[in-house]
């Protein structure tokens, strides 16, 4: 029943702020094309954003909501000012937070568009009771207010800066959405488990060990892993090392002495006898633990 409710239609893609989600639209008659200001309505009433995916075919069984308008020149006026308003509100923020001599952190302000709301977003170690905060908030600025506790990830999202590859954050650049990472990507992927090594700004692990980890899934399926036993020219060894990338693999013979070096071979010239596996150990699960957190 659900497949005969499924329908084909055109759809616009809208991107609210930097490197936030795709929302989806439909174009309502309208002409657009790429980098237009359009204005549409959103759970929090009226907002302008940027169009990012224009006419694209889409299979779906919701209701999209129509484009509202294409912006016009007030409209663009009235979001700058908005932007310029969220600067000071910023501040008072700030002060109201020391008033109340609250422990959290504010990071960022965005009102909507029609002025219908405020959100305040703040990072704190624990939960905080702010309704006194969001009564003297509401007092001040005359309109709903909403204040929103975030992760680290998003702090960095929101705020941006430098990675260690001296490019801008991709999470403020370009990723819509956060994807799971963990410790056992970086051991597939032979990168140190030192944590300032594989961890971002924001002291999680880095987004890009996702960007390659399917390419190292595929490898791993042809490229015996460390602790393998493997049948050799030379006879059977165990490996000790695997570089998925060059398809070398470093092999302790059985028949050598425990002090001779291992062998290297290419993963073509050696028959797989019983697989190893890739493991993180407890003791280091137990230390990166804090770096997989949201």
């Amino acid at each position: 029943m659900a497949d005969t409710a499924m329908k084909t239609v055109k759809i616009v893609g809208v991107k609210f702020r930097g490197a936030g989600k795709v929302y989806h639209f439909s174009p309502g008659g309208l002409l657009l094309r790429n980098g237009d200001s359009v204005i549409v309505e959103t759970a929090r009433g009226l907002e302008m954003g940027t169009v990012v995916l224009v006419n694209n075919a889409f299979e779906t069984a919701r209701v999209l909501k129509h484009i509202v308008r294409i912006a016009s020149d007030k409209d663009k006026m009235l979001a700058e000012k908005n932007r310029n308003r969220e600067k000071e509100i910023f501040d008072t923020f700030v002060a109201k937070i020391e008033e109340h001599k609250l422990k959290m952190k504010a990071i960022s302000v965005d009102c909507t568009f029609d002025g219908s709301k405020i959100l305040f977003y703040f990072t704190a170690d624990s939960r905080v009771d702010f309704r006194e905060l969001v009564k003297d908030l509401a007092g001040v600025f005359r309109t709903r207010i909403e204040l929103r506790q975030i992760g680290v990830r998003d702090e960095a999202k929101l705020l941006g800066g430098l990675g260690i590859c001296g490019r801008g954050f991709c999470c403020a650049t370009f990723l819509g959405d956060f994807q799971p990472v963990s410790i056992k990507m970086a051991k597939e992927q032979s990168l140190s488990l030192n944590p300032t090594k594989i961890s971002g700004t924001c002291g999680r692990l880095m987004c890009c060990l996702k960007y390659e980890q399917d390419c190292y899934e595929e490898l791993i399926k042809t490229t015996p892993g460390v602790g393998s036993l493997v049948e050799t020219k030379d006879g059977r060894g165990f490996v000790q090392d695997a570089n998925l990338l060059t398809g070398m693999l470093k092999i302790k013979l059985q028949k050598n002495e425990n002090d001779a070096p291992p062998v290297s071979f290419k993963k073509e010239d050696v028959k797989l006898i019983r697989a190893g596996q890739v493991r993180v150990s407890k003791e280091e699960a137990a230390a990166l633990k804090a770096l997989e957190r949201q």
